[in-house]
């Protein structure tokens, strides 16, 4: 996996292969973040990775500016591996060891962008429980959002905070927002 733009565009990670992951593609990457970036200045953005795995998603923001970052992962050594790679690219990623649903049901503090990127295996169930957490808990700041990454087999149109979706080869992104 590389980093695709900014500060540390063109910087190849490589993650052990015991992780339990499936990172993010960078054609899917790329797309996301020109969309992203028409909104948001990423320098004045929190940010919370869910389902963080290798920290894929997290790293591009640090390298667009970003400094408000928390990646939550219930696997210990996915967060050993984001914090190898945060202390190597000298920034601070905030690491959170937890089951995602009880984090969302306990963390007080709101954000301006919530990326998810649950197991493509995840019921459609599994997967708005995510988007009624983050908005039951009013976990999004003013003109904040929800991306949940998943797969082309799986729609999420009938979640009451769904807006759009994108699709990337065979991933999705579905935005949602209050």
């Amino acid at each position: 996996m590389r980093i695709i733009s900014g500060k540390y565009k063109g910087k190849r990670l490589t993650a052990p292969k015991k992780l339990p992951v499936r990172p993010t593609t960078d054609m899917a990457k790329e797309g996301l973040f020109n969309i992203l970036r028409n909104h948001y200045n990423f320098s004045q953005v929190s940010v919370l990775d869910l389902f963080a795995g290798t920290g894929n998603i997290s790293y591009e923001f640090i390298s667009r500016g970003t400094e408000n970052i928390t990646a939550v992962d219930s696997h210990y050594a996915c967060l050993g591996y984001i914090k190898s790679i945060a202390k190597e690219l000298d920034s601070n990623i905030e690491t959170v060891k937890s089951d995602v649903y009880s984090y969302l049901e306990k963390v007080k503090q709101s954000v301006d962008i919530i990326f998810a990127d649950p197991p493509y295996d995840f019921t459609t169930d599994q997967f708005t429980k995510i988007a009624a957490l983050v908005f039951e808990n009013n976990l999004l700041n003013e003109n904040g959002i929800l991306i949940i990454e998943h797969s082309k087999h799986t729609s999420l149109e009938e979640s009451p905070y769904f807006g759009n979706s994108r699709k990337y080869g065979g991933s999705i992104f579905s935005f949602f927002e209050k």
